[in-house]
């Protein structure tokens, strides 16, 4: 029987917590991540009546894309609907663990679902983050390299866009001497030594360079390994806000706009449809209004999020369509992803979809 931890272990390996926006709070919120689960509650929202649906399904464990908790308590008394729904967790031994802009920012989280439901292939990111990158760079002796290099590609080093293994290579002569404490691989102590030595680069995501060193420790013949850590301003191509990709075909704007109805349900708010036919999309879960420009330098003919106020409709500037379909519904479908996902990697527990609506928003 797994552990929430042992899950939280393998959804946080998936879409790491550092990859959150600084406003968020994806965590485990409630609950031991030692305690034992037999079954798992997927939603989009977290709601008291969530949480007795919990209760009546027998479930240990809630996964939910919105945090509960967003700002700080000072206190648990039941007086609005976050406390109470704590309250009710804690008292019915029940977990809550959000996933939220870690699972935005990555290529197969929210937005990469989203391409799936609108048919659309080979996605890119609509707005890479910088400083998400690292160069490693280590001396290793010659005939040790290819062992190094082998640990630290297993550790998460070398990936550059659609290719992994990738590193950098050069050659050259190392020196040392070793101290009366020292125990060295080749060399005597207190004798300068010379060493024919390779230097490896390696591009590392930052998230992943804590395993990434603790590899290298563990693989290098070195008592002392002679390695840099370079943090790099290069864009990360698949780390970022939003999508934007092509349909498999030019579809006319309003043809467009009915399939997204018919997909996401809710109602659609849109922008004079200035193109007569679209194929380039760019896409964000959740609240997008803050990617227009983007969308707009894509040359996308469709942006396709939420929560757009009414003056900022004026700023698509006839460039393209903007079109609102509703917060909810534009992230309804990762519950169906995180329940993917589990599925794939576990078969030791019972991975429920919600069956209760957390739509706070209802339409005539």
């Amino acid at each position: 029987m797994e552990t929430i931890g042992t899950i939280v272990h393998f959804l946080e390996a998936w879409a790491p917590p550092s990859l959150q926006e600084s406003y968020d709070n994806s965590r485990l919120l409630v609950g031991n991540k030692n305690q034992e689960v037999q079954k798992v509650l997927v939603t989009l929202d977290v709601t008291e009546a969530l949480v007795e649906e919990a209760v009546e399904r027998d479930c240990q464990l809630i996964i939910a894309h919105h945090p509960l908790i967003f700002g700080s308590l000072k206190s648990l008394t039941g007086k609005n609907l976050v406390e109470r729904s704590i309250i009710k967790a804690i008292q019915n031994n029940i977990a809550i663990y959000a996933i939220h802009t870690n699972l935005d920012n990555i290529q197969t989280g929210v937005n990469g679902k989203i391409a799936q439901k609108l048919g659309i292939a080979n996605p890119k990111i609509l707005a890479p983050k910088k400083g998400q990158l690292s160069k490693l760079v280590v001396f290793v002796p010659h005939n040790h390299a290819s062992v190094l290099s082998d640990a630290l590609f297993s550790a998460g080093a070398g990936k550059v866009g659609e290719y992994d293994e990738c590193s950098f290579a050069l050659k050259g002569t190392g020196s040392f001497r070793g101290s009366e404490n020292s125990n060295p691989t080749v060399g005597v102590q207190g004798e300068r030594h010379h060493e024919p030595e390779t230097r490896l680069e390696f591009l590392v995501e930052n998230y992943a360079l804590p395993k990434v060193l603790e590899a290298m420790v563990e693989a290098h013949p070195y008592e002392e390994v002679a390695y840099d850590v370079y943090a790099l301003q290069n864009t990360h191509q698949n780390i970022g806000a939003g999508m934007v990709g092509l349909l498999p075909e030019p579809m006319y704007a309003m043809d467009f706009l009915k399939q997204v109805k018919n997909t996401f349900g809710g109602t659609v708010r849109y922008t004079a449809l200035v193109k007569d036919q679209v194929q380039k999309i760019a896409w964000c879960g959740g609240s997008g209004s803050f990617l227009l420009s983007k969308a707009i330098g894509s040359g996308a003919d469709v942006f396709l999020t939420s929560d757009f106020k009414y003056h900022q409709f004026f700023e698509a500037d006839n460039q393209l369509i903007i079109a609102d379909i509703g917060h909810y519904e534009n992230e309804q479908f990762t519950k169906e992803l995180l329940a993917e996902k589990l599925r794939q990697k576990f078969s030791t527990f019972a991975v429920l979809l919600t069956e209760y609506n957390t739509n706070p928003i209802n339409y005539l």
